[in-house]
């Protein structure tokens, strides 16, 4: 990796980071005094579903390049998009 590439890495990662911090400080301040629970799950769920679509369009949906980028089997990606209704037949 270069450090041109790098330092996009970075600030990429940054920059996600910002947006999942006011996303979740945004839900907290939309409770209005109710309690929350599964908050962690919650947010997993929120964020699995359009990341695995947008890694899907990225590759073309090619599925073994998509379980590569995300870093999965591609049996786990394959189980993934069928719990989340984007595996296309």
């Amino acid at each position: 990796m270069n450090s041109k590439s790098s330092a996009f890495n970075a600030q990429s990662d940054v920059a996600l980071r910002l947006h999942v911090e006011r996303a979740v400080r945004h839900y907290f301040a939309q409770l209005q005094g109710e309690q929350p629970s599964m908050v962690y799950d919650l947010v997993l769920a929120e964020m699995e579903k359009p990341l695995l679509s947008v890694v899907l369009e990225y590759t073309r949906g090619n599925q073994t390049r998509a379980a590569e980028i995300l870093g999965l089997n591609r049996g786990t990606l394959r189980k993934k998009l069928k719990a989340h209704g984007l595996m296309s037949d």
